[in-house]
């Protein structure tokens, strides 16, 4: 069995909780609040500045020149592709300041950083793989199940249901596969923990969202 295929049985408990969550459910139906989305927006555009910072750090540090290219593409795909997703919610919705990040939001980017740049490239690789692969799947369950597709969030639903974007889960989960077949046993095990701890925060990250959870002090 892949490597893929046997930490996604071990995060299927995760994933379920997440489908199944408010954020998700109301995204789905078009009843999301505003107010809500807009913080999530918010959010995801300081998670997606240093998302692709650990992408591009993961391609600098990468042995394989093809794993190189691809992380570094990767990088360039979260900062141009997805921006023009947030940049047209922004202008949609007149967001014109930036907000403070919040608790979640500033967890999971220096966990993101953090192994990028210090533990095994390997588990640094490991540890992105939830946003690009749960994303997906999201995005997926939501288009399946969407009952209007007069949705509010109809591009956000659509970017992360589409091919183009289906298309770097794939390589990313490929490349996961072909370091893990190479790894110890003790590697591929810092791999998975990684991986679930990133689907954990996956979670968090839209529960903070629709909750609004910022700072106490």
């Amino acid at each position: 069995m892949k490597w893929t295929a046997k930490v996604w049985k071990e995060i299927e408990p995760i994933y379920r909780k997440i489908i199944e969550m408010p954020f998700i459910e109301e995204l789905q139906n078009g009843t999301l609040p505003l107010e809500k989305f807009q913080f999530y927006m918010a959010q995801d555009a300081f998670y997606l500045e240093n998302f692709a910072r650990s992408l591009a750090l993961i391609g600098a540090r990468s042995q394989d020149t093809s794993h190189a290219l691809a992380f570094i593409r990767f990088a360039e795909g979260a900062i141009v592709v997805e921006k023009a997703l947030h940049d047209s919610y922004f202008q949609e919705y007149g967001l014109t300041e930036r907000r403070s990040i919040s608790p979640t939001t500033h967890h999971y980017i220096h966990f993101l950083k953090s192994t990028s740049a210090l533990d095994q490239v390997e588990v640094a690789m490991a540890a992105v793989l939830p946003c690009f692969w749960i994303y997906k799947e999201v995005g997926d369950y939501i288009y399946k199940n969407q009952i209007s597709a007069k949705n509010p969030y109809q591009k956000w639903i659509n970017t992360y249901a589409g091919e183009e974007f289906e298309e770097l889960v794939i390589n990313a989960k490929n490349i996961c596969d072909e370091i893990a077949d190479n790894c110890t046993e003790s590697q591929q095990e810092l791999m998975t923990q990684a991986f679930i701890s990133a689907s954990r925060l996956e979670f968090m990250f839209w529960d903070s969202a629709y909750r609004l959870n910022n700072w106490e002090l």
